[in-house]
């Protein structure tokens, strides 16, 4: 059965009148549906209780529960008065009914004010499900308990358990478009309550059914993919952002991305219900928006998944253009030179005049290795002992100035380059390159394979990414991501080409 028409109605009509808040009664409602606690931050006056309590609209008649917390809080005030019949029979229990641990929703606002006593309370109830009456455990039919603050709890304060429990995380801010604002400005006041079609409304039954349906939902490999990345750039900003993410909250933030889908009417997660992460990972307003980039980032860079092992190919691909160009092409000029005794040398033959009409020709041997050198040396004779009477030193530009100050002569000798950098070797392995040739070829065609499995797969996503819960501007990101996938493919083919006709 396709829930999604449904839910787009029932999200339609819980948010009516709520301006600008349309997205978070979204994911709230969303976090409801799958048993998720969520958390509302923002300033006062920004329709947090409102929010909650049009969301508890969306049930059959539920048993809610709201309360403000603040320092002088008690234990009695959230979860009921001490019975004093009971206590006349040596019995500690608390009158429960109409209070928070019978309630199916409920709504706690600044949460943070409250005392230990009940912070401490609420960390089994919220997470178990159960409440210590006394000597017994009573079952708590809770579903959802959303609650708000226009702070985040402080580091040291023991209060990291009780945020945990809080999977979904939302700002919720002033109104910020100035249409938004004057119709605000010009309508009454937004009731708390809405009426709900009787065939929008979730019923207690459906409720329970779709949370064993939900989890056969399944993660596709490219939302693994995506979180795998996030969790990657979360340990390597650790010390930027300190941002610790549980296994639990791992495992809860995808229940989420299931239940996404589920309402979506679809049977696997895809790009769309990994943007819901934004709000699922961030712990203080520092790094709300450091989190979110990280998570709008990992889908964009994710793309679709082939099967293919890319950076395995990239490897191969590159090690065989290191190998052509080591076969093919000339990776430093080659110059003329004379080999003696297994070394290399410049042989220089220059003359000069050492008196009146009296020319003299010496033959000199210039070692190879001094070609990047800047420093003096003496040249060889052809014995391979070193002429005193002359110096020579390279210039850095490939000119080699020969001097002496004895004889008064001074001689500028530049090699000769036999083959520039780059220029094709002469002498070619036919039967390496075609080897190698082969290879690239297939390459190439593993490329193109993946290349046409995406294109396919790109086709028509628009609608698949569409989602009750993310915003179209959202769902963008993965198609951009996509794009650049395809572009990037493209690149390596047209690589493979140049590679291949190289080889010809």
């Amino acid at each position: 059965m396709n829930l999604q028409p449904r839910m787009e109605k029932l999200i339609s009509a819980v948010s009516d009148g709520m301006y600008e808040r349309e997205d978070i009664i979204a994911v709230a409602l969303l976090g409801a549906l799958c048993g998720q606690n969520t958390f509302l931050y923002g300033p006062p006056g920004t329709a947090k209780s409102l929010i909650s309590r049009r969301i508890a609209c969306a049930f059959a008649k539920p048993a809610y529960f709201e309360y403000l917390m603040n320092r002088f809080s008690t234990p009695e005030d959230v979860f009921g008065p001490v019975s004093i019949k009971a206590l006349k029979e040596d019995q500690y229990l608390r009158k429960t009914q109409n209070y928070l641990p019978k309630a199916e929703f409920a709504f706690l606002d600044e949460i943070w004010k409250s005392s230990p006593a009940i912070l401490n309370t609420l960390l089994t109830l919220i997470n178990e499900r159960i409440f210590r009456n006394g000597e017994s455990i009573e079952p708590a039919p809770l579903k959802a308990l959303i609650a708000a603050s226009n702070e985040t709890p402080e580091a040291n304060q023991g209060l990291d358990a009780l945020y945990d429990r809080f999977i979904v995380r939302l700002m919720a801010g002033p109104i910020e478009q100035t249409a938004n604002f004057d119709r605000l400005l010009s309508s009454r006041p937004t009731a708390a309550e809405v009426a709900i079609a009787a065939d929008l409304m979730v019923k207690p039954e459906e409720w329970s059914h779709w949370q064993e349906q939900l989890h056969t939902v399944q993660l596709s490999v490219e939302t693994l993919t995506i979180i795998h990345l996030i969790r990657e750039a979360l340990a390597a900003s650790y010390d930027e952002l300190q941002v610790y993410v549980s296994d639990r909250r791992w495992q809860r933030a995808a229940i989420l991305m299931k239940a996404a889908a589920f309402f979506n009417g679809r049977s696997e997660t895809n790009h769309s219900d990994a943007l819901l992460l934004r709000h699922c990972l961030w712990t203080q307003e520092q790094n709300r928006e450091a989190v979110c980039a990280i998570v709008e980032q990992a889908v964009k860079e994710t793309g679709f998944d082939s099967g293919i092992n890319l950076a395995q190919i990239d490897s191969e691909k590159e090690a065989l253009d290191n190998e052509i160009n080591k076969e093919l092409f000339y990776s430093s000029d080659v110059y003329e030179t004379k080999r003696v005794d297994g070394k290399e040398y410049f042989n220089v033959i220059f003359s000069f005049n050492r008196g009146y009409r009296t020319e003299e020709k010496r033959d000199i041997l210039i070692p190879f290795e001094h070609l990047k050198s800047k420093k003096k040396f003496h040249p060889l004779d052809g014995s391979g002992n070193k002429i005193e009477e002359l110096t020579y030193e390279f210039d850095g530009q490939g000119v080699c100035k020969i001097t002496s100050d004895y004889y008064g002569l001074s001689h500028d000798f530049k090699p000769k380059v036999l083959f520039n950098k780059g220029h094709k070797r002469v002498e070619i392995n036919k039967r390496l390159i075609n080897s190698l040739s082969a290879s690239i070829a297939e390459i190439n065609l593993q490329l193109k394979a993946m290349l046409d499995e995406v294109e396919r797969r790109r086709h028509g996503y628009n609608n698949e990414l569409a989602s009750l819960f993310v915003s179209t501007d959202q769902s963008a990101i993965a198609i951009q991501g996509i794009t650049e996938q395809i572009e990037r493919l493209k690149m390596r083919i047209k690589d493979c080409e140049r590679l291949e006709a190289l080889c010809q």
